[in-house]
């Protein structure tokens, strides 16, 4: 096989990244069976399909070599094939992957020249599949991909400082800054590119997904509420606000000063096209402690804003737990984040690109279990019931995803945690429906119609 991405080479296949030891060279096999994995969602009645394009096999060596017209055969059956069913394509340009090459030559996210590999993967895209495509978004998770590559180390290109990890290079305090500056204005190269070229002709919309926790403060303290917004401006408004309002936060330039890169005057130009909606993936909620002014043990250090996150507050969780260790439900935050959004980018179109849960094959449940998923229509109905309450007090919300259609290979976790609404299994592929397949049709009818009689009442 040829070298293509960042993920293969750093975890996949080096022992002692994946948990349980596996892969995701096969995973579930989306791509010789997408045809039937169509015919999951037929079934569902969903109207939308939202999936990444993998850089690597559209330029298995960026701009250093040929468009590998495999890939763009491959991606436009996909995309014929959803659209001969009634389905929208949604499709993310890079969630993690990029072509390996560019990461051996000069560093991938930590170098400006990724800016143009990007933009120019980008026109690629747009040119092939834009006639037939009306909803972009630019990057993933970027927030967790500079946490957990350039600060943690735990991810692809797998750098930090040894305080904070096994890393064999990178700095932990000046990675990360560089890095989403990168992302940020490959996001804003990509969109000019789109509005200048494509959008008027094609008439779709792109934008950008970040991931989200709700942050309550620990206590009512003045510190603690100071420290929760902090926390949201050192993950989320960190991305959110050049792109839209053209700065970083205020609290990250007063601690980080210097160490946050500048805006030229060509970027900011670049990032005056912004975005047509803000993606948002939300599953959970934290407890924010204040570690600036307060005496804070084990908490974040100054470069990542100071605070201390926990999950409980005086031993009592923030939500009930779940199969994945790090989600608590807490269904309110969904309407507390896309309200914050609302507030502060000035209802800025809002979908939720994922929201979902997991069961833990480490806890061994029969089959039947697994199929008989009422914990997850529960946690869902809760969700939307959520979203519906901040679509009624006026957000702009244009659409909902859930994660994920199939139980998946998950990154560090392997195949452990099933987040999937039809059961995988992965001796033979064969994929069956969980209760949340079959129960989800009546949950988007049910939220509509929530929305529709609010709106008959007004």
């Amino acid at each position: 096989m040829e070298k293509v991405s960042t993920i293969g080479t750093f975890l996949l296949h080096e022992a002692g990244h994946i948990k349980d030891g596996s892969n995701g060279d096969v995973a579930v096999d989306h791509y010789n069976r997408y045809l039937e994995d169509i015919k999951l969602m037929e079934d569902m009645g969903v109207n939308s399909y939202r999936f990444s394009i993998s850089w690597a096999r559209i330029l298995p060596k960026g701009t250093f070599g040929d468009v590998n017209i495999a890939g763009i055969e491959h991606y436009n059956k996909l995309i014929d094939a959803l659209l001969q069913k009634g389905i929208q394509p949604f499709i993310t340009l890079t969630h993690y992957d990029i072509p390996q090459e560019l990461e051996e030559r000069y560093g991938g996210w930590l170098s400006s020249q990724i800016q143009d590999d990007f933009s120019y993967y980008a026109d690629i895209c747009f040119k092939y599949f834009g006639d037939r495509v009306k909803y972009w978004t630019t990057i993933n998770v970027p927030n967790l991909m500079v946490v957990r590559g350039y600060r943690e180390g735990t991810y692809p290109p797998g750098r930090c400082s040894g305080i904070l990890g096994n890393c064999s290079a990178g700095d932990s305090e000046r990675e990360p800054f560089i890095a989403a500056h990168n992302m940020i204005l490959s996001h804003a190269a990509a969109v000019s590119i789109y509005r200048t070229r494509y959008q008027k002709r094609q008439g779709g919309m792109i934008g950008i997904s970040l991931d989200t926790q709700w942050y309550e403060p620990f206590s009512n303290s003045s510190e603690d509420i100071a420290a929760a917004e902090r926390a949201r401006s050192f993950y989320v408004n960190w991305f959110l606000d050049p792109i839209i309002l053209g700065r970083y936060p205020k609290e990250m330039v007063q601690i980080l000063g210097s160490n946050l890169p500048d805006f030229s005057k060509n970027d900011l130009s670049k990032l005056s096209y912004g975005l047509d909606f803000i993606g948002i993936n939300y599953y959970t909620a934290k407890y924010i402690k204040d570690c600036l002014f307060s005496a804070c043990e084990h908490g974040n250090t100054w470069s990542e804003g100071s605070y201390l996150a926990t999950t409980e507050k005086d031993g009592v969780y923030i939500g009930q737990p779940t199969g994945a260790p790090w989600i608590f439900l807490y269904p309110q935050g969904m309407k507390k984040i896309v309200m914050y959004m609302r507030d502060r980018f000035n209802n800025t179109p809002v979908v939720i690109t994922e929201n979902g849960v997991s069961e833990n094959d480490n806890l061994n449940p029969s089959i039947t279990d697994t199929l008989n998923d009422i914990h997850r229509v529960n946690y869902l109905h809760s969700y939307l019931n959520s979203l519906a309450n901040a679509i009624r007090e006026g957000a702009d919300v244009r659409g909902y995803f859930v994660w994920s259609l199939l139980d998946n290979f998950e990154w560090l976790n392997g195949y452990k945690l099933r987040f999937g609404l039809h059961y995988v299994n992965y001796t033979n592929l064969q994929r069956t429906p969980k209760l949340s397949a079959t129960r989800y049709k009546q949950l988007m009818y049910n939220f509509h119609i929530q929305l529709e009689t609010h709106t008959a009442q007004n």
